[in-house]
Protein backbone atom coordinates (compact mmCIF):
# COMPACT_ATOMS: atom_id res chain seq x y z
CA UNK A 1 0.00 0.00 0.00
CA UNK A 2 1.60 3.42 -1.01
CA UNK A 3 1.87 5.52 2.28
CA UNK A 4 -0.23 8.71 2.55
CA UNK A 5 2.23 11.29 1.39
CA UNK A 6 1.93 9.87 -2.21
CA UNK A 7 -2.01 10.50 -2.23
CA UNK A 8 -1.65 13.60 -0.24
CA UNK A 9 1.05 14.81 -3.16
CA UNK A 10 -2.27 13.83 -5.49
CA UNK A 11 -4.69 15.84 -3.62
CA UNK A 12 -2.45 18.71 -3.24
CA UNK A 13 -1.36 18.75 -7.19
CA UNK A 14 -5.23 19.33 -7.63
CA UNK A 15 -5.32 21.75 -5.61
CA UNK A 16 -3.12 23.68 -6.95
CA UNK A 17 -4.28 22.89 -10.88
CA UNK A 18 -7.53 24.01 -9.99
CA UNK A 19 -5.67 27.12 -8.18
CA UNK A 20 -4.33 27.40 -11.47
CA UNK A 21 -7.91 27.33 -13.69
CA UNK A 22 -9.29 29.61 -11.26
CA UNK A 23 -6.93 32.40 -12.01
CA UNK A 24 -6.26 31.70 -15.82
CA UNK A 25 -10.24 31.04 -16.01
CA UNK A 26 -9.76 27.81 -18.06
CA UNK A 27 -13.17 26.56 -18.80
CA UNK A 28 -11.72 23.10 -19.66
CA UNK A 29 -8.74 20.85 -17.88
CA UNK A 30 -7.62 17.56 -18.90
CA UNK A 31 -5.70 14.32 -17.34
CA UNK A 32 -4.13 10.99 -17.87
CA UNK A 33 -4.45 8.52 -14.53
CA UNK A 34 -1.29 8.63 -13.60
CA UNK A 35 -1.50 12.93 -13.95
CA UNK A 36 -4.17 12.30 -11.11
CA UNK A 37 -3.29 9.71 -8.81
CA UNK A 38 -0.09 7.73 -8.04
CA UNK A 39 0.57 3.88 -9.28
CA UNK A 40 0.10 1.39 -6.49
CA UNK A 41 1.52 -2.01 -6.37
CA UNK A 42 -1.02 -3.66 -7.62
CA UNK A 43 -3.72 -3.03 -10.20
CA UNK A 44 -6.37 -3.59 -7.62
CA UNK A 45 -4.27 -0.42 -5.40
CA UNK A 46 -3.77 1.80 -8.68
CA UNK A 47 -7.00 1.49 -9.18
CA UNK A 48 -8.76 1.91 -5.77
CA UNK A 49 -6.22 4.96 -5.87
CA UNK A 50 -7.49 6.27 -9.16
CA UNK A 51 -11.22 6.51 -7.80
CA UNK A 52 -10.34 8.31 -4.70
CA UNK A 53 -8.78 11.06 -6.28
CA UNK A 54 -11.65 11.04 -8.77
CA UNK A 55 -14.12 11.76 -5.94
CA UNK A 56 -11.69 14.18 -5.09
CA UNK A 57 -11.62 16.02 -8.24
CA UNK A 58 -15.53 16.11 -8.44
CA UNK A 59 -15.52 17.64 -4.75
CA UNK A 60 -12.89 20.43 -6.66
CA UNK A 61 -15.22 20.43 -9.93
CA UNK A 62 -18.44 21.24 -7.56
CA UNK A 63 -16.96 24.37 -6.47
CA UNK A 64 -15.29 25.57 -9.76
CA UNK A 65 -16.54 25.58 -13.40
CA UNK A 66 -13.71 24.30 -15.32
CA UNK A 67 -15.24 21.28 -16.47
CA UNK A 68 -13.47 18.06 -17.59
CA UNK A 69 -12.30 18.36 -21.50
CA UNK A 70 -11.11 14.65 -22.12
CA UNK A 71 -9.57 11.89 -19.64
CA UNK A 72 -7.25 8.79 -21.25
CA UNK A 73 -5.35 6.68 -19.16
CA UNK A 74 -1.50 6.30 -19.26
CA UNK A 75 -0.51 3.57 -21.05
CA UNK A 76 3.16 4.07 -21.81
CA UNK A 77 5.07 5.23 -18.94
CA UNK A 78 5.41 2.11 -17.03
CA UNK A 79 7.89 -0.71 -18.01
CA UNK A 80 5.14 -2.73 -18.78
CA UNK A 81 4.24 -1.04 -21.87
CA UNK A 82 7.45 -1.13 -23.64
CA UNK A 83 6.39 -2.84 -25.97
CA UNK A 84 3.02 -1.50 -26.39
CA UNK A 85 -0.41 -1.56 -24.60
CA UNK A 86 -2.79 -3.02 -27.32
CA UNK A 87 -0.43 -4.21 -29.22
CA UNK A 88 1.76 -5.79 -26.57
CA UNK A 89 2.85 -9.36 -27.56
CA UNK A 90 1.56 -10.30 -23.66
CA UNK A 91 -2.35 -10.49 -22.96
CA UNK A 92 -2.09 -9.81 -19.72
CA UNK A 93 -0.63 -6.41 -20.93
CA UNK A 94 -3.41 -6.52 -22.87
CA UNK A 95 -6.30 -7.34 -20.90
CA UNK A 96 -4.52 -4.78 -18.18
CA UNK A 97 -4.51 -1.80 -20.70
CA UNK A 98 -8.10 -2.62 -21.03
CA UNK A 99 -9.24 -2.88 -17.64
CA UNK A 100 -7.16 0.82 -17.22
CA UNK A 101 -9.21 2.26 -19.88
CA UNK A 102 -12.47 0.76 -18.90
CA UNK A 103 -12.03 2.20 -15.80
CA UNK A 104 -10.52 5.92 -16.72
CA UNK A 105 -14.14 6.04 -19.33
CA UNK A 106 -16.37 5.52 -16.05
CA UNK A 107 -14.18 8.47 -14.10
CA UNK A 108 -14.63 10.44 -17.62
CA UNK A 109 -18.67 9.91 -17.80
CA UNK A 110 -19.13 10.31 -14.20
CA UNK A 111 -17.29 13.93 -14.75
CA UNK A 112 -18.93 14.82 -17.29
CA UNK A 113 -16.18 14.49 -19.75
CA UNK A 114 -16.64 15.62 -23.25
CA UNK A 115 -14.35 13.42 -24.72
CA UNK A 116 -12.03 10.17 -24.05
CA UNK A 117 -8.73 10.03 -25.64
CA UNK A 118 -7.05 6.98 -26.91
CA UNK A 119 -3.19 7.56 -26.56
CA UNK A 120 -1.01 5.06 -27.72
CA UNK A 121 2.11 6.30 -26.67
CA UNK A 122 4.20 2.89 -27.99
CA UNK A 123 1.57 1.02 -29.89
CA UNK A 124 4.18 0.43 -32.19
CA UNK A 125 7.58 -1.83 -32.96
CA UNK A 126 11.53 -1.06 -33.11
CA UNK A 127 12.19 -4.06 -35.87
CA UNK A 128 10.21 -6.70 -37.66
CA UNK A 129 12.74 -9.05 -36.61
CA UNK A 130 10.62 -9.75 -33.42
CA UNK A 131 7.16 -8.24 -35.00
CA UNK A 132 3.84 -9.86 -36.31
CA UNK A 133 2.44 -6.84 -37.65
CA UNK A 134 -0.62 -8.97 -38.70
CA UNK A 135 -1.43 -10.46 -34.92
CA UNK A 136 -0.67 -6.89 -33.60
CA UNK A 137 -3.16 -5.16 -36.02
CA UNK A 138 -5.89 -7.68 -34.88
CA UNK A 139 -4.80 -6.56 -31.32
CA UNK A 140 -5.36 -2.88 -31.83
CA UNK A 141 -8.19 -3.23 -33.72
CA UNK A 142 -10.28 -5.70 -30.99
CA UNK A 143 -9.14 -2.71 -28.85
CA UNK A 144 -10.98 -0.04 -30.52
CA UNK A 145 -13.99 -2.48 -30.80
CA UNK A 146 -13.89 -3.01 -27.23
CA UNK A 147 -13.74 0.69 -26.21
CA UNK A 148 -16.04 1.91 -28.28
CA UNK A 149 -18.73 -0.95 -27.53
CA UNK A 150 -17.94 0.02 -23.89
CA UNK A 151 -18.88 3.68 -24.73
CA UNK A 152 -22.12 2.92 -25.83
CA UNK A 153 -22.99 0.06 -23.26
CA UNK A 154 -22.51 2.56 -20.77
CA UNK A 155 -24.08 5.75 -22.12
CA UNK A 156 -20.99 8.12 -22.88
CA UNK A 157 -21.97 11.05 -25.18
CA UNK A 158 -18.63 12.31 -26.04
CA UNK A 159 -16.76 11.48 -28.48
CA UNK A 160 -13.70 8.44 -28.85
CA UNK A 161 -10.19 10.07 -30.01
CA UNK A 162 -7.07 9.03 -31.23
CA UNK A 163 -3.89 11.02 -30.78
CA UNK A 164 -1.81 10.53 -33.48
CA UNK A 165 1.99 9.73 -33.09
CA UNK A 166 4.53 9.63 -35.64
CA UNK A 167 7.66 8.01 -33.69
CA UNK A 168 9.17 8.61 -30.02
CA UNK A 169 9.61 6.24 -28.31
CA UNK A 170 9.14 3.71 -31.05
CA UNK A 171 10.94 3.69 -34.47
CA UNK A 172 7.08 2.79 -36.52
CA UNK A 173 4.17 3.97 -34.62
CA UNK A 174 0.69 1.96 -36.22
CA UNK A 175 -1.00 5.87 -35.05
CA UNK A 176 1.91 7.62 -37.46
CA UNK A 177 -0.57 10.75 -38.94
CA UNK A 178 -4.07 11.24 -39.58
CA UNK A 179 -3.95 8.99 -42.92
CA UNK A 180 -2.52 6.50 -41.44
CA UNK A 181 -5.29 6.19 -38.31
CA UNK A 182 -8.51 6.73 -40.76
CA UNK A 183 -6.67 3.63 -42.23
CA UNK A 184 -6.62 1.78 -39.51
CA UNK A 185 -10.18 3.09 -38.21
CA UNK A 186 -11.54 2.31 -41.97
CA UNK A 187 -9.93 -1.13 -42.12
CA UNK A 188 -12.06 -2.46 -38.70
CA UNK A 189 -14.93 -0.49 -39.59
CA UNK A 190 -14.51 2.43 -36.93
CA UNK A 191 -14.49 5.22 -39.27
CA UNK A 192 -17.76 6.91 -37.72
CA UNK A 193 -16.80 6.05 -34.25
CA UNK A 194 -13.80 7.45 -33.59
CA UNK A 195 -12.60 10.56 -34.28
CA UNK A 196 -8.39 12.36 -33.72
CA UNK A 197 -6.96 14.57 -30.89
CA UNK A 198 -4.68 16.33 -33.10
CA UNK A 199 -1.16 17.18 -31.64
CA UNK A 200 0.72 20.31 -33.60
CA UNK A 201 4.16 18.87 -32.21
CA UNK A 202 3.39 15.47 -33.93
CA UNK A 203 2.52 17.09 -36.99
CA UNK A 204 5.84 18.21 -37.02
CA UNK A 205 7.16 15.05 -36.10
CA UNK A 206 5.31 13.02 -38.95
CA UNK A 207 6.64 15.55 -41.49
CA UNK A 208 3.35 17.83 -41.83
CA UNK A 209 2.39 20.98 -40.93
CA UNK A 210 -0.77 21.16 -37.83
CA UNK A 211 -3.34 23.02 -40.66
CA UNK A 212 -2.39 19.58 -42.48
CA UNK A 213 -3.69 16.86 -39.88
CA UNK A 214 -6.50 19.40 -39.26
CA UNK A 215 -7.70 19.62 -42.88
CA UNK A 216 -6.98 15.76 -43.54
CA UNK A 217 -8.79 14.76 -40.85
CA UNK A 218 -11.72 17.01 -41.75
CA UNK A 219 -11.65 16.16 -45.00
CA UNK A 220 -12.15 12.28 -44.35
CA UNK A 221 -14.77 13.54 -41.34
CA UNK A 222 -12.66 12.11 -38.13
CA UNK A 223 -11.78 15.86 -36.87
CA UNK A 224 -12.35 16.26 -32.97
CA UNK A 225 -10.27 17.70 -31.01
CA UNK A 226 -6.79 19.80 -30.51
CA UNK A 227 -3.13 19.58 -28.79
CA UNK A 228 -1.72 22.88 -28.94
CA UNK A 229 2.11 22.05 -28.07
CA UNK A 230 4.76 22.72 -30.48
CA UNK A 231 7.58 21.33 -30.98
CA UNK A 232 11.15 22.71 -32.14
CA UNK A 233 11.69 21.97 -36.05
CA UNK A 234 15.54 21.93 -34.58
CA UNK A 235 14.68 18.62 -32.52
CA UNK A 236 13.51 15.59 -33.48
CA UNK A 237 11.57 14.81 -30.85
CA UNK A 238 8.21 15.66 -29.03
CA UNK A 239 9.54 18.94 -26.59
CA UNK A 240 5.44 20.03 -25.58
CA UNK A 241 6.05 23.43 -25.65
CA UNK A 242 3.61 25.88 -25.32
CA UNK A 243 2.50 27.78 -28.83
CA UNK A 244 4.20 31.18 -29.82
CA UNK A 245 3.34 31.09 -33.72
CA UNK A 246 0.70 33.16 -34.63
CA UNK A 247 0.96 32.84 -38.43
CA UNK A 248 0.97 28.88 -37.62
CA UNK A 249 -1.55 28.81 -35.46
CA UNK A 250 -4.24 31.31 -37.30
CA UNK A 251 -3.82 28.93 -40.30
CA UNK A 252 -4.36 25.95 -38.12
CA UNK A 253 -7.56 27.82 -36.81
CA UNK A 254 -8.35 29.12 -40.45
CA UNK A 255 -8.98 25.36 -41.13
CA UNK A 256 -10.62 24.71 -37.41
CA UNK A 257 -13.59 27.30 -38.82
CA UNK A 258 -13.22 25.71 -42.22
CA UNK A 259 -14.32 22.26 -40.78
CA UNK A 260 -17.05 24.07 -38.86
CA UNK A 261 -15.95 24.12 -35.46
CA UNK A 262 -14.52 21.94 -33.28
CA UNK A 263 -17.90 20.48 -31.55
CA UNK A 264 -17.47 18.57 -28.71
CA UNK A 265 -13.51 19.07 -29.35
CA UNK A 266 -11.44 21.62 -27.42
CA UNK A 267 -7.82 23.42 -27.24
CA UNK A 268 -5.90 21.72 -24.34
CA UNK A 269 -1.93 22.23 -23.79
CA UNK A 270 -0.06 19.31 -23.50
CA UNK A 271 2.68 21.57 -22.35
CA UNK A 272 5.35 22.07 -19.93
CA UNK A 273 7.84 25.19 -19.66
CA UNK A 274 11.29 24.44 -20.16
CA UNK A 275 13.74 23.26 -17.66
CA UNK A 276 15.64 26.33 -16.94
CA UNK A 277 11.86 28.26 -17.00
CA UNK A 278 11.04 27.20 -12.80
CA UNK A 279 9.39 30.22 -11.36
CA UNK A 280 5.76 29.80 -10.18
CA UNK A 281 5.06 32.65 -12.52
CA UNK A 282 6.45 31.27 -15.57
CA UNK A 283 3.72 28.65 -15.63
CA UNK A 284 1.19 31.17 -15.46
CA UNK A 285 2.81 33.20 -18.09
CA UNK A 286 3.00 29.99 -20.66
CA UNK A 287 -0.52 29.46 -20.39
CA UNK A 288 -1.09 32.90 -20.09
CA UNK A 289 0.76 33.91 -23.79
CA UNK A 290 -0.65 30.17 -25.38
CA UNK A 291 -4.19 31.00 -24.63
CA UNK A 292 -4.03 34.74 -25.66
CA UNK A 293 -2.12 33.64 -28.96
CA UNK A 294 -5.01 30.65 -29.35
CA UNK A 295 -7.85 33.45 -29.21
CA UNK A 296 -5.97 36.04 -31.68
CA UNK A 297 -5.06 33.37 -33.85
CA UNK A 298 -8.82 32.09 -34.08
CA UNK A 299 -10.06 35.82 -34.38
CA UNK A 300 -7.59 36.52 -37.72
CA UNK A 301 -9.07 33.26 -39.60
CA UNK A 302 -12.54 34.60 -38.66
CA UNK A 303 -11.42 37.82 -40.26
CA UNK A 304 -10.27 36.01 -43.28
CA UNK A 305 -13.37 33.76 -43.88
CA UNK A 306 -15.17 36.74 -43.84
CA UNK A 307 -12.61 39.04 -46.37
CA UNK A 308 -13.49 36.17 -48.57
CA UNK A 309 -10.51 37.21 -51.22
CA UNK A 310 -8.62 33.99 -49.93
CA UNK A 311 -11.41 32.01 -50.70
CA UNK A 312 -12.29 33.30 -53.74
CA UNK A 313 -8.86 32.80 -55.22
CA UNK A 314 -9.22 29.10 -54.55
CA UNK A 315 -12.37 28.77 -56.13
CA UNK A 316 -11.39 30.60 -59.02
CA UNK A 317 -8.18 28.11 -58.73
CA UNK A 318 -10.79 25.11 -59.42
CA UNK A 319 -13.90 26.63 -61.50
CA UNK A 320 -12.93 24.34 -64.50
CA UNK A 321 -14.33 21.40 -62.08
CA UNK A 322 -18.06 23.31 -62.54
CA UNK A 323 -18.36 22.39 -66.41
CA UNK A 324 -20.87 19.78 -67.19
CA UNK A 325 -17.81 17.71 -68.90
CA UNK A 326 -16.61 17.89 -65.45
CA UNK A 327 -19.10 17.02 -63.57
CA UNK A 328 -19.26 14.32 -65.26
CA UNK A 329 -15.86 13.11 -64.79
CA UNK A 330 -16.60 13.90 -61.03
CA UNK A 331 -19.22 11.96 -60.69
CA UNK A 332 -18.38 8.77 -62.16
CA UNK A 333 -21.03 9.28 -65.32
CA UNK A 334 -18.13 8.79 -67.40
CA UNK A 335 -15.54 5.93 -68.26
CA UNK A 336 -12.30 5.86 -69.14
CA UNK A 337 -12.92 5.71 -72.39
CA UNK A 338 -15.34 8.18 -72.90
CA UNK A 339 -13.07 10.39 -71.46
CA UNK A 340 -10.51 9.94 -73.75
CA UNK A 341 -12.95 9.71 -76.87
CA UNK A 342 -14.27 13.43 -75.75
CA UNK A 343 -10.71 14.79 -74.95
CA UNK A 344 -9.48 13.91 -78.14
CA UNK A 345 -12.10 15.36 -80.21
CA UNK A 346 -12.02 18.14 -78.14
CA UNK A 347 -8.29 18.44 -79.44
CA UNK A 348 -7.80 20.72 -76.22
CA UNK A 349 -3.81 21.06 -75.00
CA UNK A 350 -3.94 21.98 -71.28
CA UNK A 351 -1.22 24.60 -70.62
CA UNK A 352 0.01 25.33 -67.05
CA UNK A 353 -1.42 27.76 -65.27
CA UNK A 354 0.04 29.93 -62.03
CA UNK A 355 -0.68 28.41 -58.93
CA UNK A 356 -0.40 32.65 -56.83
CA UNK A 357 1.11 31.16 -53.38
CA UNK A 358 3.44 33.80 -53.61
CA UNK A 359 0.40 35.92 -53.84
CA UNK A 360 -1.82 33.94 -51.43
CA UNK A 361 1.69 34.29 -48.65
CA UNK A 362 1.42 37.89 -48.77
CA UNK A 363 -1.67 38.63 -48.38
CA UNK A 364 -2.06 35.81 -46.00
CA UNK A 365 0.70 37.72 -44.29
CA UNK A 366 -0.74 41.24 -44.47
CA UNK A 367 -4.09 40.22 -42.86
CA UNK A 368 -2.43 38.63 -39.72
CA UNK A 369 0.43 40.84 -39.15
Amino acid sequence: MLDSDAMNAARNKADAAFDLFRVLDLPFYTFHDRDIAPEGDSLAESLRNFHVMAEYLADKMSTHKTKLLWGTANLFSHPRFMAGAATNPDPEVFAWSATTVKHCMDVTKSLGGENYVLWGGREGYETLLNTNMGQEFEQLGRFLTLVVEYKHKIGFEGQILIEPKPKEPTAHQYDFDVATVYGLLKKFGLESEVAVNIEANHALLAGHSFEHEIATAATLGIFGSLDMNRGDPLLGWDTDQFPNDLQATTMAMYQVIKAGGIGKGGLNFDAKVRRQSFDPEDLIHAHIGGVDLCARAFLLAAQIVEDGRYAQILSERYSGWQTPQAQSMLRGDLTLDQIASATEARGVNPKPRSGKQELLESFLGRMIW
